[in-house]
């Protein structure tokens, strides 16, 4: 039987305020309340509440037959409890269904795994820790931001006591292998990997309302025959391994893809014409490791991830801005442990959140394409003088905190 793993990520920015360089010293509120609470709400009316209420309705009337997961960022959950608690609970309503699986992240969405290995398992524990107070449930399969992987990222997750992991089926690293099979990271001995089918993830996610996709109109009939046939493409192995991962930005349901598109109607239709072959199932990432077997090792020794068509980190790390930006807020971890207070600890974490480096990103200016139209900043240059300048701020007043200290 082929597993279906359906998969997605919930994330949302403390997006900053526009900071100039003459409020360092002054203003030390750094969080745009009014941007971030508008877009929180947009996104709960659009795509959040909705969508939560469709995934209940399927998994009542499937009874059990359809599962789901979802990785939801400490950062969205903050924002959640302040702005839309009943996101909250809708997401409880899910997961108190039994058929719905919540996995474990970086807390603050975050690039500490590259930086920090220290930060990176505190945030990790932190996350955990929050998804166990809210849910009742522990996180047993780790998804890293943005589904960034390698082999050392692979094993500090075993280390970590972890199950399985999610990452990107990217061709640079599977070659002639399919991305519909379990795998093991080379050098572990029990973490299992999942690896996420863009071509077919991306197809909801990126093409579903592109008139000028040669499979628009992207039909639930349409885009389950191809599901089904790769699933029996996986199958011709005889291999007990098959797996077709569905990973995608949950926001794609009503804010990346309009409801007007049809993705909700879409969405409604899809389990009945997947479920009408008897040798697929809807399967959870803990269910995929229980009842698939690793068909063989793979070696990711370079970084992945699930962005743009190389399927690198290079919107994160591509240009000289970024790379200043990101060593400059890592190199305060000395001084942020030193200060012992907790409301610093949570501004330094929410300043790694990713999407601030993304920002700064050269690539989405020259390509003037969807990320370009999601990002607040005119330009690369104005993302990162405005970080850069709240940075400022920051290590200005962990400098008193300590003199004050000593």
């Amino acid at each position: 039987m082929t597993a279906i793993c359906l998969h997605f990520q919930v994330h949302q920015p403390y997006r900053l305020r526009n900071y100039t360089f003459f409020d360092i010293g002054g203003v030390h509120d750094y969080a745009d309340e009014d941007a971030n609470c508008d877009d929180m709400l947009a996104l709960a009316r659009r795509s959040y509440l909705p969508m939560n209420a469709l995934l209940l309705d399927l998994i009542r009337l499937f009874d059990g037959r359809f599962r789901v997961s979802f990785s939801l960022s400490g950062t969205a959950l903050e924002q959640f409890d302040t702005y839309t608690p009943e996101v909250i609970q809708s997401f409880r309503e899910l997961v108190a269904t039994g058929q719905v699986e919540l996995l474990s992240e970086t807390y603050a969405h975050s690039l500490a795994f590259l930086y920090s290995p220290d930060e990176f398992q505190e945030q990790v524990r932190q996350h955990d820790a929050k998804i166990e107070e809210l849910f009742g449930v522990r996180p047993r399969v780790f998804r890293n931001t943005e589904l960034i992987y390698n082999n050392e990222l692979a094993r500090t997750i075993e280390k970590m006591g972890y199950a399985g992991i999610l990452a990107e089926g990217a061709d640079q690293v599977l070659g002639w292998r399919s991305p519909d099979f379990v795998y093991q990271p080379v050098g572990c001995l029990k973490l299992r990997l999942l690896l996420r089918n863009y071509r077919l993830s991306e197809d909801i996610a990126l093409r579903f309302s592109r008139q000028d996709w040669d499979g628009f109109p992207l039909t639930a009939e349409k885009f389950s025959a191809w599901v089904h046939a790769a699933g029996a493409a996986a199958a011709e192995g005889g291999s007990v391994g098959e797996s077709i991962n569905l990973f995608m930005d949950y926001a794609v349901f009503g804010r990346h893809q309009r409801a007007e598109s049809g993705i909700f109607a879409f969405m409604r239709a899809l389990p009945g014409f997947l479920l009408s072959d008897p040798r697929f199932s809807f399967c959870t990432p803990s269910d995929v490791l229980e009842t698939c077997a690793p068909v063989a090792r793979l070696d990711v020794p370079q970084f992945t991830s699930w962005s743009e068509v190389e399927r690198d980190l290079a919107v994160w790390i591509g240009s000289d801005m970024q790379k200043d930006a990101l060593e400059s807020v890592y190199r305060l971890e000395p001084k942020v442990h030193a200060v012992h207070d907790p409301e610093l600890l949570a501004v330094w974490r929410r300043l790694q959140t990713s999407d601030h480096f993304h920002h700064m990103s050269t690539k989405w200016f020259a390509d003037n394409g969807i990320h370009a139209r999601r990002n607040p900043y005119t330009t690369p240059y104005d993302a990162y003088i405005n970080y850069m300048n709240v940075l400022g701020d920051f290590e200005l007043i962990l400098d008193n905190a300590l003199r004050k200290a000593a």
